[in-house]
């Protein structure tokens, strides 16, 4: 990857935060929790990029201090049922997004080339580096933001997934 080609993720996960938020706005409790098909709720979207982008953070900062990390994947379906995601109002995990997706940037605008090359093992893709990293987060929040979009729009028109 090109530091030009970095530079442009870069920039796409500086915004992905306002993706979310975009596509949150004027959002409703009653829309938060429709279930328009199949799949999660708007609601436990949102808790799943804020518990997503914490364990992302913690990632990225395993793979620059630490020589060949081990990182481990998680159960995100557990993560929902078990952390209550349903139940939970949104802006504690809005805020945690934002904290998150802020000090990775700090350190992803700080990082060197040697940086860049830095590389352990994920439980369930192997092979993974700073790069893989900055490729999976930098379209996260935008994927969500587009998946909370027709969650949205399917609770609003009253329509299902087809």
């Amino acid at each position: 990857m090109t530091p030009a080609q970095r530079q442009t993720l870069i920039e796409r996960y500086a915004h992905g935060h306002r993706a979310v938020l975009d596509a949150l706005a004027g959002v409703t409790d009653v829309e938060l929790d429709a279930k328009p098909g199949e799949g999660w709720t708007a609601r436990e979207v949102v808790h799943h990029l804020a518990d997503s982008e914490m364990t992302s953070a913690i990632r990225l900062r395993r793979l620059l201090v630490e020589d060949a990390p081990a990182l481990p994947g998680y159960d995100e379906e557990a993560f929902a049922r078990c952390l209550r995601y349903a139940e939970r109002p949104i802006q504690p995990a809005l805020d945690a997004l934002a904290a998150a997706r802020s000090t990775s940037l700090q350190i992803l605008l700080l990082m060197t080339e040697a940086d860049w090359r830095r590389a352990g093992t994920h439980s369930q893709s192997g092979a993974y580096s700073a790069e893989d990293w900055l490729e999976i987060y930098a379209c996260h929040a935008h994927d969500h933001a587009a998946q909370l979009n027709q969650i949205l729009r399917m609770a609003r028109t009253g329509t299902s997934a087809a």
